[in-house]
């Protein structure tokens, strides 16, 4: 699409009421990112932050909170510990590279929740409990964090070590707890390894209060009626007691990327500098197959450093290569 139609385009929605354009113009970003119009993504992604957060529905329907923490974070029973890790919106990650169908069901979810009124009226409801699964190091936590900032909700991260009580009937009380406040104030909770408090019940090593936390987790899932989002991830989806998945409105697995990712990350993450003209990247991709999205990104950022520490102006082959020779070697 033609630049200046773009401009034009989010400089309306910083003032329009159209709930489903802060989806749009958000898809268009990703869309000028997977061409590689990396200038162009960068300078409409400058003025997509200035677009006011849209709820597209009744008047009497509250907004998600502007303010990125909840009036008053839930803490845990026995030392007023908080519960939860806020992440403020401009820490929030959210430049991801997916396979096209993965991306999709992103914006899927992104989309649903902008229009979630609207849908209301339909007697419909948008997706508001999504599973994120797959292996290490693929994006989950990062898929989290481009949710909440696609849809202007504070990230909300359990804090395990504070939920979890060796005290008997405790981590209920705490999981009660931080699901009521969460009912009242809206953002999106994220639960990452969610097998902590999700595994299958009646497991060789399950003990009774187990089995508690994980039927209290259910009916908190189940009953869950807030305007936020509840985003839970996962490594471990086989050990996932059964009753858990159907709790969820969408199941994502996002996968170690394939030839064509790899070869898209490397130019996003290395779009600062040049590269020699020596450098075929859709054939160093390929022999990066296998490696997960943490690994090639790791692997772009040390080539990058390699080469500004040199003084050179282009990034090398060797450079490249050096740097994934230092990530097989120590991952």
């Amino acid at each position: 699409m033609n630049a200046a139609l773009l401009r034009r385009l989010f400089a309306s929605a910083q003032t329009g009421s159209n709930p489903d354009l802060k989806a749009v113009c958000r898809a268009i970003i990703e869309d000028e990112k997977r061409l590689g119009h990396s200038k162009l993504a960068t300078e409409l992604e400058s003025a997509y932050t200035k677009i006011e957060p849209t709820d597209s529905g009744s008047a009497g329907r509250p907004r998600p909170p502007r303010t990125n923490s909840l009036s008053a974070l839930p803490s845990s029973k026995r030392d007023s510990a908080p519960l939860v890790q806020v992440l403020e919106h401009s820490q929030l990650r959210h430049h991801m590279v997916l396979p096209s169908e993965v991306e999709q069901r992103f914006i899927r979810i992104e989309k649903e929740y902008a229009a979630r009124s609207r849908l209301a009226q339909y007697g419909l409801n948008a997706r508001k409990r999504i599973l994120l699964y797959g292996p290490p190091g693929c994006g989950k936590s990062l898929g989290a964090e481009r949710i909440a900032w696609a849809t202007g909700l504070p990230l909300h991260k359990v804090r395990f070590d504070t939920l979890i009580s060796s005290y008997f009937g405790e981590t209920a009380t705490n999981l009660s707890k931080l699901f009521e406040a969460i009912e009242a104030q809206p953002c999106a909770l994220f639960l990452d390894e969610c097998d902590t408090i999700a595994r299958a019940r009646g497991a060789s090593n399950d003990v009774g209060e187990i089995s508690r936390v994980v039927n209290m987790l259910l009916q908190q899932l189940e009953d869950y009626r807030g305007d936020g989002l509840i985003i839970a991830a996962t490594n471990h989806y086989e050990s996932l007691d059964s009753a858990i998945y159907r709790r969820f409105d969408e199941a994502i697995e996002i996968p170690k990327p394939g030839i064509v990712e790899i070869a898209r990350l490397l130019k996003t993450a290395l779009s600062a500098l040049k590269l020699n003209a020596q450098i075929d990247l859709q054939q160093f991709a390929a022999s990066l197959d296998g490696f997960s999205f943490s690994e090639v990104e790791r692997i772009a950022q040390n080539a990058a450093k390699r080469s500004i520490l040199a003084n050179r102006e282009k990034v090398s082959l060797d450079d490249l290569e050096g740097a994934a020779l230092e990530v097989k070697r120590h991952f």
